[in-house]
């Protein structure tokens, strides 16, 4: 299947740091919303289909694991469909940006996992991989180098 390529206005250009802190606090508030439903579906799960007590709920490393999983599971899924689904998450359209490869089309499944778990380590690191667009002369965090992909900040229309 061919990848989707994006329409390129002549003033697009590397997206720097501020409207990417600004994106990843609009898609924060939206991962709030959801990890708080994925914590109350993990803990109806555990206490009414395996019929655990209220009170030992969150006390065992299965059922703290299992939460933890699951909250990175859905955050990476959430990044990966809306990346392949047009570019942008709901964060990354209210300012204008975009993620793409350096070609132009919409990133693959491998792309958005690449961008993910190096999104995890950047943020692990201190939030350096992301300090990192201050210096690097076509503005890239760690997430662009390791996928190969770059975000653009598109004009105002």
């Amino acid at each position: 299947m061919a990848k989707q390529r994006f329409h390129q206005p002549a003033n697009t250009q590397p997206a720097g740091l501020g409207p990417r802190l600004g994106a990843m606090l609009y898609d924060g508030l939206l991962l709030a919303a959801i990890w708080i439903a994925v914590t109350v579906a993990h803990l109806a799960f555990f206490r009414f289909v395996l019929d655990q007590e209220a009170e030992a709920i969150g006390t065992t490393g299965v059922d703290i694991w299992s939460l933890r999983l699951l909250l990175v599971l859905f955050t990476t899924l959430f990044f990966a469909f809306f990346w392949q689904r047009g570019g942008m998450t709901l964060g990354m359209q209210a300012w204008r940006l975009r993620v793409q490869t350096n070609k132009g089309t919409a990133i693959s499944f491998k792309q958005s996992l690449v961008r993910c778990l190096t999104a995890w380590m950047s943020m692990a690191a201190l939030g350096i991989g992301y300090w990192w667009v201050l210096f690097d002369k076509q503005r890239r965090s760690w997430p662009d180098i390791a996928s190969n992909t770059q975000i653009v900040r598109l004009p105002k229309y």
